[in-house]
């Protein structure tokens, strides 16, 4: 059984394959998109224990593609964490400030990356 069901939200190929490489590897179930508003729907139709969610995103940022998940009847009490290379104090606390459970910095630490993962699912709930 998988310990959760990841939804990445990131739209280079390099760090969504290294994100997919490292959570699949540690047994969790790991839904893919590339874009806000496919993050959005995928949020709504596979209802995923964990989002990370990259900030800069083609068409509608991590900022506003989380809160249409917060508006939607399903996205409420799922950890959605913000994952970027900007990783001035500043921009953690303007995730903070946005509503996102978390904050990953790039380049992902491959070794750190499960027990945060871990430590997130259990803000949520799951675990």
């Amino acid at each position: 059984m998988s310990p959760g069901r990841i939804l990445v939200v990131e739209d280079n190929p390099k760090n969504l394959k290294l994100l997919r490489d490292v959570l699949q590897f540690n047994g969790y179930e790991v839904i893919e998109a590339t874009t806000g508003e496919d993050g959005v729907r995928l949020a709504g139709e596979e209802s995923p224990d964990l989002i990370l969610m990259d900030l800069q995103l083609p068409g509608i940022d991590g900022v506003e593609a989380l809160r249409q998940i917060r508006a939607s009847d399903s996205g409420h009490g799922v950890p959605v964490v913000a994952v970027t290379a900007f990783a001035m104090n500043d921009d953690r606390e303007r995730a903070f400030d946005s509503g996102f459970t978390g904050y990953v910095e790039k380049p992902i630490n491959v070794r750190g990356l499960p027990q945060q993962v871990r430590d997130f699912l259990r803000l949520g709930g799951v675990t």
